[in-house]
């Protein structure tokens, strides 16, 4: 990769500040809710959601929660109790071991995780089991789960269906992971968060650019130039990317596709939902 390629993309951080804030707002009232539920999970994308949402709903208002495995990093615990304490919103913990542990008893093969695709398996079960805690406490609390997957997590796929890419609104989904950084840095996020290494902490040493080969800089450079500026394959080329980095980058986000999109249901009738049954506004309550 050459080092003179585009540099990652920037944003107005005020104003997407302003942006961000006053859609989690008027997005919860509009359905009738006050409350969020978010999980912690120690990183930047978590910690980001979580300043912004006490921003628009008040702290009082906001429930964190980390949901650790007992294989589970200690230092993201901390960094999630930390992003809590920052942001002054109620932070709570629920340890999915017992939950996990039960299905991996059934499925031995899962057990120690000892080939890539029982590893891959096993933090899929992880992140839904997440996930089903945070429904199931977002119904607690009569609030709504936000979510804190990033434009570049969800363009490559890198995140689990039903997993943490679920959720009822999501404010950072069209934020690129250096746009998230500068945000964070503005909000106030602590230094120890935004500095250490990204980790969906799935498995003991995991980190997201090791697993996808690249920096999250040069990813979201080239992310950049091919969605925002709509650059065809030449012209990447011409900015130093290199045809292997194109053609990986852009075969991810072909093939991932079926996570960004709603379930298809099959045409029998003369108005389908999400096909011809769609509305260009949103009732609310």
């Amino acid at each position: 990769m050459s080092s003179t390629i585009p540099q990652p993309p920037t944003c107005n951080i005020e104003l997407a500040e302003r942006v961000l804030i006053g859609f989690l707002k008027s997005e919860t009232q509009r359905i009738g809710m006050t409350k969020a539920v978010l999980g912690m999970s120690g990183g930047i994308d978590s910690a980001l959601v979580l300043e912004l949402a006490v921003r628009a709903l008040g702290p009082e208002n906001v429930l964190a929660i980390a949901l650790p495995y007992r294989e589970s990093d200690p230092l993201s615990l901390e960094l999630a109790q930390q992003g809590a304490s920052n942001a002054g919103c109620e932070f709570s913990v629920i340890d999915i071991s017992p939950l996990a542990d039960a299905y991996f008893e059934q499925h031995p093969q899962l057990a120690n995780g000892e080939t890539e695709a029982a590893r891959l398996r096993r933090g899929n079960v992880f992140s839904r089991l997440r996930m089903t805690a945070l429904y199931d406490q977002s119904a607690a609390v009569n609030g709504l789960v936000f979510g804190t997957s990033n434009k570049t997590e969800l363009l490559l796929g890198y995140g689990t269906q039903h997993g943490d890419m679920a959720s009822a609104i999501n404010p950072i989904g069209d934020l690129y992971k250096s746009q998230v950084v500068a945000l964070s840095r503005h909000l106030g996020v602590p230094s120890a968060i935004i500095d250490r290494p990204p980790s969906a902490d799935l498995w003991q040493g995991q980190t997201d650019e090791e697993e996808l080969g690249f920096s999250y800089d040069a990813i979201d450079a080239l992310l950049h130039a091919m969605v925002e500026q709509r650059l065809n394959r030449d012209a990447l080329v011409a900015l130093n990317f290199t045809p292997e980095f194109i053609d990986l980058i852009n075969l991810r986000v072909q093939r991932n596709q079926y996570k960004r999109r709603p379930p298809l249901i099959a045409k029998v009738t003369g108005r389908t939902i999400n096909l011809d049954y769609r509305y260009a506004r949103d009732w609310g309550t």
